[in-house]
């Protein structure tokens, strides 16, 4: 490859003096890969001809812009380009403290906006301390980077929002420049007027996708939707359907529910529209058409119940079902086989944040796992009670808990004379406790462990391996589970709620019904038919085992949080896909992912800190399988 030996020395005249600049122009096109390619080519060029200095600027250069970009991940921003036979192209583990000083002095002499921000970021990763001052420099080169639809396709929608992952990852050290961002990409929408294309399209999505622009929700959403309805007059159904969804999605960001149930029912329309156009061709593609059907009753399914009538949607779902089977039938030719008020938290989020800065990896690990104590049961229930004796009135009536989309999923009876010992007093002060539970981890989730997972990622980076590492020696991990349990883990430090819920909810059900069988629980139901089944985490939650192996506390938070009704009741909402993109991204995921982190790491801890395990308070301390005895 033409590489330079590791004991050779560059320093930033060598930049001054090298080609670089001559090989970013001579790039055949924008973009990181073409310029990877001709820095490359001009670090070969150098090194043959015996400018070994030269070689080696060109050569940091060109890995520095070989790697691909995912642009929200805090930890983890590169990829390789490229592996192939157990061999890979440039990662940031590659470069050496060495190389990451001399980037740091490259990134303020580098006057191409891609290759700054690429330096520039890369230092930001890897320099430690941290400097914020090259998280900036990234940040305003990522920016320069032109909006256009040329450079959008091959890496600047990338770029851009990865200069909104750091402001948001800086906060107030960003000063004014997610503002900034903001009101370049929305007067850039705003100046494209034509539907044609997607460029515009994916400038609203960049918004949307990070909660932007909230404020011009209602003005965006017109504006998408007026360009979505024009594709759909001229028969552009695809096109069409990525405007009115993107206008659905940001009518329901401004509040207006009527207006997004019109336009998810303009989405049915294209898929629907769609189908009849593949079906009725000159060559038929029933097959095709089946699936647009279902799409089509899918997309009116989504509209909530009580906005249904006025629109007529059970009437076209069930026409739609009709327009399906005679679609399936129709294929059947053509197919071969197919499958309360504001609270001030001001000072617990600065506490919370304190509590984690300044210390070492596993220290600030420590702090944030221990940032709060856990739900205790008795101190909730004593709390509840308390408020039914305070206020009795509430209680006197029976009680309808309802889901988003307007089911009846809990009810609660009343609470008639007060005796405590009957039925109905029980019922109410569970569901009391529930809500005062669901109250407090949504406090501690926003004041304590959001705050301090925000200040540990400014002075950390912890990578997926780490998280397997601390997985494999916590005793409460089940075998075999460390690497689910670490990417459960790594997805909440990278702020994706959405995939963290979805792999720590079923592992925590594994993770209970392990401890239970290996405390010679029976966790199966034998049928009728002879056939034995596995139940589910609603079911062992109600063992009477369950709080003498994981304590009563940690047995009250798992049955609350995860199974029950009255509250968050997350394993049935995950498991019967309940919950979209914007329902996962709560304070009861943020906590739930907590929980486990905090699980996993204190048990990880008092097993390879035995000697300092009556000093180290572990959660659940009256159970087994938060691993005293593990």
């Amino acid at each position: 490859m033409h590489r330079y030996p590791n004991d050779t020395v560059a320093t930033v005249e060598d930049l001054k003096s090298s080609r670089w600049k001559t090989a970013v122009a001579s790039a055949e096109r924008a973009g990181y890969s073409a310029l990877w390619q001709s820095l490359s080519g001009a670090a070969r060029q150098a090194f043959d001809e015996g400018k070994l200095s030269e070689s080696k600027v060109l050569w940091l250069l060109a890995d520095s812009c070989s790697m691909m970009l995912k642009p929200r991940s805090l930890n983890e921003p590169f990829a390789p380009l490229s592996v192939f036979d157990g061999k890979r192209s440039a990662l940031p583990e590659d470069f050496t403290a060495s190389d990451i000083d001399l980037l740091a002095q490259f990134a303020s002499e580098l006057d191409d906006e891609w290759v700054r921000a690429r330096v520039a970021d890369l230092v930001w990763l890897c320099k430690k301390p941290r400097s914020v001052a090259h998280a900036l420099l990234a940040i305003d080169a990522y920016r320069a980077i032109p909006l256009d639809p040329t450079t959008w396709a091959r890496g600047a929608r990338d770029c851009w929002e990865r200069a909104i992952a750091l402001s948001l990852q800086l906060r107030g050290a960003a000063g004014t420049r997610l503002e900034e961002i903001e009101a370049a990409v929305l007067a850039k929408f705003e100046a494209q007027q034509s539907p044609d294309g997607f460029f515009r399209l994916s400038m609203a999505r960049l918004l949307s996708e990070n909660n932007l622009a909230r404020e011009r929700a209602h003005g965006i959403a017109e504006s998408l939707g007026g360009h979505g309805r024009a594709l759909a007059a001229n028969g552009s159904h695809y096109q069409a359907r990525g405007y009115l969804e993107a206008a659905a999605e940001w009518y329901g960001r401004s509040g207006d529910k009527e207006l997004q149930a019109d336009l998810t029912c303009a989405v049915a329309e294209t898929w629907a529209n769609e189908a009849l156009a593949r079906s009725s061709g000159e060559q038929p593609g029933n097959i095709v058409a089946t699936g647009f059907y279902e799409k089509a009753i899918l997309a009116l399914r989504s509209v909530p119940k009580a906005l249904r009538a006025a629109r007529s949607v059970d009437q076209r779902i069930a026409e739609l079902h009709a327009n399906l089977d005679a679609a399936g039938k129709a294929s059947l030719g053509e197919m071969g086989r197919v499958s309360s008020g504001p609270i001030d938290i001001s000072e617990m989020v600065r506490a919370a944040q304190a509590s984690v800065r300044g210390k070492q990896l596993l220290d600030a690990l420590m702090a944030l796992a221990n940032i709060h104590t856990g739900a205790r049961k008795r101190s909730i229930e004593e709390f509840s009670e308390k408020m039914l004796q305070e206020h009795p009135i509430q209680a006197l009536f029976s009680a309808t808990h309802m889901s988003r989309d307007g089911r009846v999923v809990a009810k609660r009876p009343g609470m008639g004379s007060g005796n405590r010992d009957s039925a109905e007093y029980r019922i109410t002060l569970w569901s009391e406790m529930v809500r005062h539970y669901s109250m407090e981890i949504g406090l501690i989730a926003q004041g304590q462990i959001w705050p301090a997972l925000e200040a540990f990622s400014l002075d950390h980076r912890i990578r997926e391996a780490d998280l397997v590492h601390i997985a494999i020696q916590s005793p409460i991990v089940p075998r075999g589970r460390a690497p689910l349990v670490a990417k459960a883990l790594f997805a909440g430090f990278e702020r994706d709620l959405v995939a963290a819920l979805h792999l720590l909810v079923p592992q925590f059900e594994h993770l209970v019904r392990w401890h239970l069988k290996s405390s010679g629980v029976k966790t199966t139901t034998l049928s009728s038919e002879g056939i034995e089944n596995e139940n589910g985490l609603s079911t062992l939650v109600n063992l009477p085992e369950v709080p003498g192996i994981f304590g009563d506390d940690l047995a009250f938070e798992l049955k609350a949080l995860f199974c029950d009704a009255f509250g968050p009741n997350l394993r049935n909402e995950v498991a019967h896909g309940l919950l979209d993109d914007q329902n996962c991204q709560t304070a009861q995921t943020v906590y739930a992912w907590w929980l486990l982190l905090r699980l996993t790491f204190n048990t990880f801890w008092n097993a390879t800190h035995r000697k300092d395990q009556e000093a180290t308070e572990p959660p659940g301390e009256n159970s087994r399988a938060t691993g005293d005895e593990q």
